[in-house]
Order: C-alpha cells, then sequence, then structure tokens
C-alpha cells in the first residue's frame, strides 16, 4: 500500500495503519486520504483482523492538511472544492463505521485533521507530549468535516470553544475533555496499552462488537421512550438467537472460552 500509508500485521488478529509521510508530519494530501479510506474498506472486510491501531510514522501522528494540497485547492473550484471535502469526510466515516475495534496511538502533533481522525476511531491513547489544535478558523476556514466526530468525542460545549479559539492542548487536556481516554509516560507505554487492548478485543465476540459500535449510534441522544424501549428489546433479542450468541452463552455455562476467544 502506497500513498502515505502502510498496514501492518502485528500478530494474530492485529493490524497497524501506519500514516507514512514522517518528511510531512504525516499531513494529509488528497492522495493519502484515498489510500486511508482504501486501506479501511480493505480492513472492515478482513475478518482476520479484529482491531486496527491508527499510527504515525517518526513521532508524529497527524499534522492536519498538507501545505501543498492546501494551496492547490485554495485556487480551485467550488465544485472542485465540494469534491475533495467530501473525499475527507468518507474516508473518515469509513473509519467509525469499521466493524472491528480501532485504537488511535497518538505521539507528537495531532492537529486539525489528526486529531479529526483520533476522534474517529473508539480508542484514542496519547503520550504526554502529544499536541492538539484545530487550529482551522486561523487559516479562515473551519472544522467541517471533522466536527460530527469531534463533538461526538468532547460534547459541543468543548468543541465550540476549541473550534472558535483555536487554543492548542495537551494530552492530560484532550483525556479530560474526552478527546482521548488515556495519556501515556512515552511510546513504549503506548505499545503496551495496544497490546492489551488486542487481548481485550480478541475476547469479544466479533459480530457483537460490530452491533455493539451500531448500537451507540442508534441510542446516543435519543430520549428513552416507547420506541427505544422496543428498539433496544429488538437488538438484545437478535443477539441471543444469533449463533454466535447462543455460543458464547454456552461456553460461559460450561466454564470455557469460546471459539473466537
Amino acid at each position: 500500500m502506497d500513498a502515505g500509508v502502510a498496514l501492518e500485521r502485528v500478530g494474530a488478529g492485529a493490524a497497524i495503519l501506519w500514516l507514512d509521510r514522517p518528511e510531512k508530519r504525516n499531513a494529509f494530501d488528497a492522495a493519502m486520504i484515498a489510500g486511508l479510506h482504501q486501506a479501511f474498506e480493505q480492513v472492515a472486510g478482513d475478518a482476520g483482523i479484529r482491531i486496527l491501531g491508527v499510527r504515525g510514522r517518526g513521532g508524529s501522528f497527524c499534522a492536519g492538511a498538507d501545505v501543498d494540497w492546501m494551496r492547490r485547492q485554495g485556487q480551485a473550484s467550488l465544485a472542485e472544492n465540494t469534491e475533495d471535502a467530501l473525499c475527507l469526510a468518507r474516508m473518515l466515516k469509513a473509519l467509525h463505521d469499521l466493524p472491528q475495534l480501532s485504537v488511535a496511538l497518538i505521539e507528537g502533533p495531532a492537529l486539525g485533521g489528526g486529531a479529526g481522525l483520533a476522534a474517529a476511531c473508539d480508542v484514542a491513547v496519547a503520550t504526554a507530549d502529544a499536541s492538539f489544535r484545530f487550529s482551522e478558523v486561523r487559516l479562515g476556514l473551519t472544522p467541517a468535516t471533522i466536527s460530527p466526530y469531534v463533538i461526538e468525542a468532547i460534547g459541543p460545549r468543548a468543541a465550540r470553544a476549541l473550534f472558535v479559539t483555536a487554543e492548542g492542548f495537551d494530552a492530560a487536556y484532550a483525556a479530560r475533555i474526552g478527546l482521548v481516554q488515556e495519556c501515556l509516560a512515552d511510546g513504549a507505554a503506548l505499545e503496551e496499552r495496544f497490546a492489551a487492548l488486542c487481548t481485550l478485543a480478541k475476547a469479544g465476540a466479533p459480530g457483537a462488537v460490530r452491533d455493539a459500535k451500531a448500537l451507540v449510534r442508534e441510542v446516543a441522544g435519543r430520549p428513552i421512550d416507547e420506541s427505544l424501549l422496543q428498539e433496544t428489546a429488538r437488538r438484545i433479542a437478535a443477539r441471543r438467537a444469533d449463533p454466535e450468541g447462543r455460543v458464547g452463552l454456552n461456553a460461559f455455562l460450561e466454564k470455557r472460552k469460546p471459539n473466537w476467544s
């Protein structure tokens, strides 16, 4: 895989998708966005992958948009800019909708779209020296395509403050607002945490993991009314009747590991 993206198997059921433009601090351009989208679609269709880490080469996670790419887009038409922005939006949705557990492994800068990439993952962990910023307003832009994932992660109040001020913040603050779940000492601790998450990911039933992710999307923000009660009852009943659910329950009752573990 090229275009500044490399997919690496790192053990049974685990893979890391590397943002691989270290000379550009792994900043996005059109080719890299297309490469990421292709990689996420490939992972989504690969039953052998249970957990995907997203990580940047060279000590940077992702410095947002590549300067040369932004310069070209500044000269493009509205229609061309719309299509270009849709490519980024669709790439982020492909990551967000992966059936597998996704983990952002953040070192160094995670700026603009890089922070959005982290927000689109299920789990994000960062080293203490990681840095974050939504700097779009300083360029006369807005963080539109990443906004659904950032707002989902940190809520509208924190998102509004950070979008409007473009203030930089560290990993400790990112953990406080929910952009990352954990702030870790260094890269070695990051790798240890990913190894632990691999163990957890492989203990869960693949179909149940997929459905649990969809469950959050369906339930979040809805009123707790009869319609929601019916929907959640339908979902748990479907899992109980699913062969995977039957295998899991029988394995639990018989005090043995299920076949997916």
